[in-house]
């Protein structure tokens, strides 16, 4: 059993530093507006138009951008100032919110246009997610940071509880319009929160990575790191296999309890009113069991809960069983989220936060509609046991995809003084560059030093390394070679720039079995094909030595 630290405090211990707590209390705000929005929106396209399609339109153009926008918003969030781009993300949910309550109130407001300033609110928001998240672990200690990722869940599911009926109430007191006005002024507070956030900025020595090839590394990055694929893979499934309990719920209220619409609001509230105790059980369960032993028990309770659900003809019953799979689920995905918090370097944390959100978001969505289709063909409750079985076997995934075990400091990232010699006239888009650099290892040291290599072969790759090899000398065994290639010089620095503690750690245990230690050993080429040489006389193939300029 994992001993608990002292030094974590409470679940409620981030709200103890003043900066965490006014943000998380206008986020709460803003999260309350969100869901008041939902509300109000689908209720105005009732009014606008009798599709059934456009009224379903309204949740797709508000969660569309989750998904579209997400890893986009990740990488800006790496390559700029984290409190800008949140501000920024924002700024365009708040104009866009204003833009919406206005034409309300002017009765201009289309069924279009609706959907269309929908659809720019959840890029703001989506755009301001992974800035936010990527965030917290610089305003709480990082004993702390648990109980932060997870009171950031209680906000939303606070919200999600309640949000949707005091939107109901609003809509009939004062009319959709007056609900898109306080959506719009639900952001101010969370803008001023994070605008009077002093936040200390350090800049890269290097210059920003474009914007498709920030995509590129993070993706390469989630990949290549196995704590964060293997929480991907993990959210996925598990999002895929429990996506009934939301999908299925309308169904079960109507079909199965022969309920009306106060029956499937109970089943939401109960669902939400557990969210929100998982999220502050989250750090015990931590402590107590380890993440994995925590995600294990929670998955089997969830899976049961599933299964229950199913089996359950008793409204208080399946609303007890909803409680406990809201709960459940939300403690997996918070033990998740914190474990790839704890393991990434802060060079691609956004990014990698964002493709966490899509995974989630992904997993639940294919699952609702795989679920919905077959449900028509078996039926609510069976499909309901098989959905709980299916995530009863995930609990099996931490064998095979297991969660990196974090160590404090690891994912802190650690300057290279030493820069590079050059004698060409490079610019960060010259390329490609190929590395070599070669070892002499004794002989009975051969298989200790080749295991050792491949741990360093994915941090270069996670890094940005491509095609990565290890060769060994046919005529002298004790000579071995490390070759990737960089797509351009600018992308090598970059990967120079992107050593953790613990990618060192690893190239040590590599240069303990290594008796070749001159320069010379290591070997940067400029990659040009037959023809790409372009000569002058005025322009010797020398010049500027892009190292010492980047350099700080």
């Amino acid at each position: 059993m994992v001993q608990m630290d002292p030094r974590r405090g409470s679940a409620l211990a981030p709200l103890g530093v003043p900066i965490f707590r006014r943000i998380w209390t206008s986020s709460l705000l803003s999260n309350f507006g969100h869901l008041i929005l939902g509300v109000a929106a689908a209720w105005e396209m009732t009014r606008l138009s009798d599709s059934t399609v456009m009224v379903a339109l309204v949740q797709t153009a508000l969660m569309a951008p989750l998904m579209l926008v997400a890893l986009p918003a990740g990488a800006l969030a790496d390559m700029f100032d984290r409190r800008k781009i949140a501000l920024a993300g924002l700024a365009l949910a708040c104009c866009a919110g204003c833009v919406l309550a206005a034409v309300g109130f002017a009765g201009l407001i289309t069924p279009w246009l609706l959907l269309g300033l929908l659809f720019v609110i959840g890029a703001g928001v989506a755009l301001y997610g992974p800035a936010w998240q990527s965030s917290i672990s610089e305003l709480v200690p990082v004993t702390h940071l648990p109980s932060a990722v997870a009171l950031g869940s209680v906000s939303y599911n606070l919200a999600r509880s309640f949000g949707p009926a005091v939107g109901g109430v609003i809509v009939l007191a004062a009319g959709a319009q007056a609900a898109f006005a306080v959506n719009a002024l639900g952001y101010i507070p969370l803008l001023l929160a994070i605008f009077f956030w002093r936040r200390e900025h350090i800049s890269s020595r290097l210059p920003p990575e474009r914007l498709n090839r920030a995509l590129v590394s993070g993706l390469r990055y989630a990949r290549h790191a196995s704590s964060v694929r293997n929480a991907l893979v993990r959210s996925f499934l598990f999002g895929f296999a429990g996506a009934t309990s939301t999908a299925m719920a309308p169904l079960i209220a109507q079909d199965v309890l022969n309920g009306d619409a106060a029956v499937y609001g109970l089943l939401l509230g109960a669902s939400g009113v557990g969210a929100v105790l998982g999220s502050l059980v989250t750090t015990a369960a931590r402590d107590r069991l380890g993440p994995e032993n925590a995600i294990r028990c929670a998955t089997f309770a969830a899976a049961a809960a599933l299964i229950g659900i199913g089996i359950s003809t008793l409204i208080w019953l399946s609303a007890a069983l909803f409680l406990v799979q809201g709960a459940m689920t939300m403690l997996v995905f918070s033990m998740l989220n914190i474990g790839i918090q704890l393991s990434t370097p802060r060079w691609v944390l956004a990014r990698a936060l964002s493709l966490f959100s899509a995974s989630v978001t992904g997993g639940v969505a294919i699952g609702a509609v795989l679920w919905g289709g077959l449900a028509d063909q078996i039926g609510i409750p069976a499909i309901m046991i098989i959905s709980g079985s299916v995530l009863g076997v995930t609990m099996s995934l931490g064998f095979v995809l297991p969660l990196r075990r974090e160590i404090s400091g690891q994912s802190e990232q650690v300057a290279i003084d030493n820069q590079p010699n050059t004698a060409l006239a490079l610019t960060p888009r010259s390329g490609p560059i190929v590395i070599e650099i070669d070892y002499r290892v004794a002989l009975d040291s051969a298989r200790d030093f080749y295991q050792a290599m491949q741990s360093v072969g994915e941090t270069r790759r996670r890094n940005g390394g491509f095609n990565w090899s290890l060769s060994r000398d046919i005529a002298v065994p004790q000579l071995w070679t490390e070759r990737y290639i960089c797509p351009t010089w600018g992308d090598y620095l970059h990967l120079r720039d992107r050593y953790t503690k613990a990618d060192m750690e690893a190239q040590e245990r590599v240069e303990a079995l290594n008796s070749l230690h001159d320069d010379s050993r290591i070997r940067r080429r400029l990659e040009r094909p037959y023809g790409s040489v372009r000569w002058r006389s005025d322009t010797p193939d020398s010049g500027t030595d892009m190292a010492s300029v980047l350099a700080p």
